[in-house]
């Protein structure tokens, strides 16, 4: 067996199970699920349409590289999204299934399995994948905290510079899990400049980019970012994205790599042998998804409204601030997270997941996690109102 394995923590989901072992919530109440990020809108019937319209494509092997029609939706979304010139869709586009085994397979091109010391940096809290890839590629994943001081945002200056010289890939998040903070230009200045000095790797982790409350004010994606700032080449970028959230289909599995034309041609080269190829129907639905803009927009309305409806009743009771963007409220606990989530189970039926299972202990032994709870908006309105109502119950109760 790979002895790298020994090293993963068991998924937070895994810890949740063993938290609410032995508790009964109370049978009188129907159960809200808040603690997992699956989208829970219906899927717009046109992009089910485009998938029973093309199951011929059943009868042959689909590409690695994916459709060229495919690829050049996606580099012509990417213009329109945010304002970037020509994107080649031959080069610096690829489509994946999902965000999440990329996120994975990407450290896998771009670490050197024999470099002792090298260095994957990433959030805190983040998205396990993130951990997981730096481990089975055999690099230390090392943590930087998302500060709510300073609006969850990273402190590049904290990472010393033995660390940034040991570092080969960032990933970055932004919106953010859990915070739904976005990543602003000046920061990603500093992070190009320290990649330009040290020569590593930032994959932008930008599944959220399209859930965001102010119509007016998209988030500002990696790539936008590296183009207002002069750098065409996209060197040493690459950036994530995934129909999940954005068009409601978690379970097609469809998204895309973009940037650097160099690391893609490595990425595509690894996943020939990898056999991760999208089916010729996912990408003719995909193609239907990502040249539309009105489910999306109305998508985006029911999140709002979510957000309009619960907030009032939590931020009675609770620090909770209004995120800019994704699907999650960060709200901090009045005590240990994990006895807040077990008990707000046990007296309200409501599951949220405890901030501390997201997050590591970093340098001075705290976990940035600690203390809050992941609410997840994915349930109807109705839900979500009735669980806000039931978590300021159970606090006004402690």
């Amino acid at each position: 067996m790979n002895p790298r394995l020994r090293a993963l923590q068991p998924y937070p989901f895994e810890k949740l199970r063993a938290l609410y072992a032995g508790v009964t919530p109370p049978a009188e109440l129907r159960p809200i699920n808040l603690s997992i990020g699956e989208p829970k809108h219906p899927t717009p019937a046109f992009i089910e349409e485009a998938l029973t319209r093309n199951l011929k494509g059943l009868s042959g092997y689909p590409l690695t590289r994916g459709s060229g029609a495919l690829r050049g939706a996606i580099a012509a979304w990417l213009m329109r999204r945010y304002g970037l010139p020509a994107i080649d869709p031959d080069g610096q586009v690829l489509p994946v299934l999902g965000s999440r085994e990329a996120l994975f397979a990407f450290a896998q091109t771009v670490l050197d399995p024999d470099e002792r010391h090298a260095r994957v940096l990433s959030p805190n809290p983040f998205y396990q994948i993130y951990e997981g890839a730096a481990l089975l590629a055999g690099a230390r994943p090392t943590f930087y905290n998302n500060d709510p001081a300073r609006d969850f945002a990273a402190d590049w200056s904290a990472i010393g510079e033995q660390a940034w010289s040991e570092t080969r890939l960032v990933y970055v998040c932004s919106p953010a899990n859990p915070s739904g903070a976005i990543v602003t230009l000046g920061e990603w200045e500093r992070l190009f400049e320290l990649s330009d000095r040290h020569g590593f790797v930032i994959a932008s982790d930008e599944c959220y980019s399209e859930i965001y409350l102010d119509e007016e004010r998209p988030p500002l994606g990696a790539l936008e970012a590296a183009h207002r700032l002069g750098r065409e080449d996209f060197r040493n970028l690459v950036v994530f994205s995934s129909l999940s959230k954005r068009s409601n289909v978690p379970g097609m599995r469809s998204g895309f790599v973009a940037g650097d034309r160099a690391l893609l041609e490595q990425f595509l080269l690894y996943r020939t042998y990898h056999g991760s190829a999208m089916s010729e129907i996912v990408a003719a639905a995909s193609i239907a998804a990502w040249n539309d803009e009105q489910h999306v927009r109305e998508n985006r309305r029911l999140y709002r409204a979510k957000f309009d409806a619960v907030l009032p009743i939590l931020q009675d009771v609770l620090e909770v601030p209004r995120p800019p963007a994704s699907f999650y409220l960060w709200p901090r606990t009045p005590g240990s997270d994990t006895e807040f989530a077990r008990g707000l189970l046990e007296r309200e039926g409501i599951m949220t997941l405890p901030g501390s299972f997201l997050a590591r202990d970093d340098a001075a032994g705290g976990n940035p996690g600690k203390g809050r709870v992941r609410l997840a908006l994915v349930a109807p309105l109705d839900e979500c109102v009735e669980a806000a109502h039931r978590i300021a119950r159970y606090v006004r109760g402690l």
